[in-house]
């Protein structure tokens, strides 16, 4: 099986590229620059430079391959919304178009749960509780791309979509180094009484999740699926883990959940005030995420992709930690 993998300079993409070629799938993987899928090309994968907002250049990319699994996107709580909707909504129909124009068989398309968040608690939620509305741009875009992905069936796409949870391990560097770079400045502290409960996903087992979802049969096609390591654990026993992991002293000190709420959003609204609209330091969004209870039902995922989560979240944040000081040093 040939298969493109878009998104391939970034965490999830370039660990399931790797994942593929030892597989011994052949890869095709797009990204702007050579040099940031250096160890892909090292190891067999093809390259095809560019910019997925091109659709003639996505075409190219889609030439000749059986499958496309969909990484590539933009992730964040902050910016504006045409820049959310270029990355997550056009450069995705760019991809389905593709597709269709040059008949691969199967799309995968890798999605968020963020569309689910709310800023309320949610234990097991499953694949159709989505909200009427959503609390951000990168929510709301990323389940109009799904849209847009599901919509490509009727014209006979194989489309399928994942939606994984706080994915973690070597060449994570979105979650633990955010927090750690904030307890080395003293500016991490637990909010709320520091008990809720969270999904984590390793991205090994993400791994296996899109291997099985270019594989699966006619039953498990047009649906999206929640994936999580299954076992939720409690958000600021991990963070301290990784704390002392990393010879960092954990967090301990507590802030009220309301006063680190009216803080973030004073935040927000004078960094809107400010020239250039710059990043605020402390989002709303971001302290409901590190204050409230947030777990998936993988039972649809365990179903229909076999999905059975080997890796514990342990060995995934021992890998984290063991790569990330490698960085360091």
């Amino acid at each position: 099986m040939k298969i493109l993998v878009t998104g391939a300079s970034g965490f999830i993409g370039g660990r399931f590229a790797r994942f593929a070629l030892e597989q011994g799938l052949q890869v095709r993987v797009s990204a702007r620059r050579a040099e940031a899928v250096e160890p892909l090309l090292a190891r067999g994968a093809e390259l095809v430079a560019g910019d997925l907002s091109d659709a003639a250049l996505v075409q190219r990319l889609c030439r000749g391959v059986d499958a496309v699994v969909h990484c590539a996107g933009a992730v964040g709580v902050w910016g504006r919304y045409a820049a959310f909707h270029q990355a997550n909504v056009t450069v995705t129909e760019n991809v389905v178009e593709a597709c269709l124009g040059q008949q691969v068989r199967r799309l995968v398309h890798l999605s968020s749960p963020s569309i689910y968040f709310d800023g309320r608690d949610h234990v097991g939620i499953t694949e159709e509780q989505v909200p009427k509305r959503f609390s951000d741009y990168y929510g709301a875009t990323k389940y109009l791309a799904e849209q847009k992905v599901f919509g490509a069936a009727e014209f006979g796409l194989e489309v399928l979509a994942l939606r994984p949870r706080f994915v973690t391990g070597a060449g994570d560097t979105s979650i633990f180094p955010r927090l750690t770079n904030m307890q080395r400045k003293g500016r991490l502290s637990i909010i709320g009484n520091g008990l809720n409960k969270v999904d984590f996903t390793s991205v090994q087992n993400l791994n296996d999740a899109l291997f099985s979802a270019l594989l699966a049969g006619a039953p498990a096609l047009g649906k999206a699926y929640n994936i999580s390591n299954g076992a939720p654990v409690p958000l600021w026993d991990v963070v301290n883990y990784v704390l002392r992991q990393l010879d960092l002293p954990p967090v301990t000190r507590h802030l009220p959940y309301g006063l680190a709420y009216g803080a973030a959003t004073l935040n927000e609204t004078l960094c809107k005030l400010l020239p250039g609209r710059p990043e605020p330091t402390l989002f709303r969004l971001g302290v409901a995420v590190m204050a409230k209870n947030f777990s998936l039902d993988i039972s649809r995922a365990r179903h229909y992709l076999d999905y059975d989560p080997q890796v514990s979240l342990w060995t995934a944040l021992d890998e984290f930690c063991q790569w990330w000081r490698t960085q360091q040093y």
